[in-house]
């Protein structure tokens, strides 16, 4: 099971940095991403991180937001600076042991995910 955390209310041009904690698991068999879903939009990819430590992101969050994990933690981070209020979302992790680099961005293509975290970024 995932657990993501960290989420909250920030100012425009703000940081906050979640966390994606596994239990029953280790999170050092997986590749993990992170997506974002805005109400009344669908869920859309936000970071991935795959067992290499080799990372991807969205053009949108590109040079914002960093990713990161330690295995030794059972723990992946998005660290999230110069925050937008089109960042606003619920916030989930997401693993899968197999997933290729090429379907990353692929929601359906991951087996477990957490419950989600709110982040709400006011102008």
């Amino acid at each position: 099971q995932l657990q993501a955390s960290g989420g909250g209310l920030v100012q425009a041009g703000g940081s906050l940095r979640l966390s994606c904690v596994a239990s029953g698991r280790s999170l050092s068999g997986y590749h993990v991403g992170w997506f974002r879903q805005a109400p009344g939009k669908e869920r859309e990819f936000v970071s991935g991180i795959r067992l290499s430590g080799s990372t991807m992101y969205s053009d949108s969050v590109k040079g914002r937001f960093t990713i990161s994990r330690d295995n030794a933690k059972n723990t992946v981070w998005l660290q999230m600076n110069s925050l937008k209020p089109e960042d606003t979302a619920v916030y989930f992790c997401a693993a899968d042991r197999s997933i290729i680099m090429s379907t990353m961005k692929a929601p359906k293509e991951y087996d477990y995910w957490g419950q989600g975290t709110q982040v709400t970024v006011s102008s």
